[in-house]
C-alpha cells in the first residue's frame, strides 16, 4: 500500500485520569450526555473522542514494565484509566478564554470535573500521520478509531531526538500504513505538557491490534533491533503505552472485539 503522510493537520488536546469508583456511572453520564455535545459545538473544535484504557494485555503489560521512565516519575500524576481526546483546528482554540469558560460553567461541571483523579494534560501539534488499509473507516470529522494505543514520552537527548524522528518516518509509520486492520497513526508534538511526544496507532477493533500489531511491537524485547533502543531510551509518562477502546462517541459492539 502507498503510504499516504500528510505533514499538516489538527491539533490534539489529550487528558489521562482516573476516576473513584463509587462515581464512574454518574460522571460517564454527565460527561457523554452534556459536557461533550457542548465541547463540539466550541468554535474550532473539529471532534472529541473518549477511551477506556485497558490493563488485561499480557504483551501491552510487558512493554509497559520494560520501556524508560523518567527518574521523576514517582512526582507525575498517574491517571491511567481514561483518556480524553479532543481535535481542534488550532491549538490556540484550547487557551482561549471562552473554551475555558465550559470548565467552569456551572456548580454540576464544577463538581464532576473534580472527580478526575491523578490528571495530566498535553497540547499537542500534528507532526505526521500515516492513513492504513482501514483508513476508510475512518469518520469524515477525523474521530480516531474505536480501538488505539497511545503513547506519551520524552526523550532524554537531542541525538535520541534526531535518531526518533528518522525510526518513526523511515520503519514505525511505514508498518502502520500496511498493517492489516489499522487505521492510520497520527504522530504529536506537544506545545504544553510534561511529554514531548505523543503517538496514536488506531485500528478497527481491539482484536485487530492484538492480532496484527502487538507481534510487531515485541521487537522492542528483542536487543539489537531498532525498535529495541528506542524504547529503551524513551522516558515515558505513567500508564505509557495505554491501550484501550472508544465508550464516547460509542463504538459498534463488534468493533471493540
Amino acid at each position: 500500500m502507498t503510504v499516504k503522510k500528510s505533514g499538516s493537520g489538527g491539533s490534539l488536546q489529550v487528558a489521562w485520569y482516573d476516576l473513584p469508583s463509587e462515581r464512574i456511572s454518574d460522571y460517564l453520564q454527565w460527561l457523554h450526555g452534556s459536557y461533550l455535545p457542548e465541547v463540539l459545538q466550541h468554535s474550532g473544535i473539529l471532534w472529541v473522542a473518549h477511551y477506556k484504557l485497558i490493563k488485561d494485555d499480557e504483551t501491552v503489560n510487558r512493554l509497559s514494565e520494560f520501556v524508560g521512565r523518567p527518574p521523576e516519575l514517582d512526582s507525575l500524576p498517574a491517571g491511567s484509566e481514561y483518556a480524553l481526546l479532543i481535535g481542534a483546528e488550532s491549538p490556540h482554540v484550547f487557551f482561549a478564554h471562552d473554551y475555558e469558560a465550559i470548565n467552569d460553567r456551572d456548580p454540576e461541571t464544577r463538581e464532576m470535573l473534580r472527580l478526575r483523579q491523578g490528571t495530566r494534560v498535553a497540547v499537542c501539534i500534528e507532526q505526521d500521520r500515516v492513513h492504513g488499509p482501514e483508513f476508510e473507516t475512518q469518520d469524515a470529522n477525523g474521530t480516531p478509531a474505536p480501538a488505539i494505543q497511545l503513547g506519551h514520552f520524552r526523550v532524554r537527548s537531542v541525538e535520541e531526538e534526531f535518531d526518533l524522528a528518522k525510526w518513526y518516518l523511515n520503519y514505525r509509520l511505514p508498518a502502520i500504513a500496511s498493517m492489516t486492520g489499522a487505521v492510520g497513526a497520527r504522530k504529536f508534538v506537544t506545545i504544553a505538557g510534561w511529554v514531548k511526544h505523543v503517538i496514536l496507532y488506531e485500528f478497527v477493533s481491539l482484536d485487530a491490534h492484538k492480532t496484527h500489531f502487538l507481534g510487531h511491537e515485541s521487537l522492542a524485547f528483542k536487543e539489537g533491533e531498532w525498535t529495541n533502543k528506542v524504547v529503551t531510551y524513551a522516558a515515558h509518562a505513567p500508564g505509557s503505552p495505554g491501550f484501550g477502546y472508544r465508550i464516547w462517541p460509542e463504538a459498534d459492539s463488534t468493533e471493540n472485539k
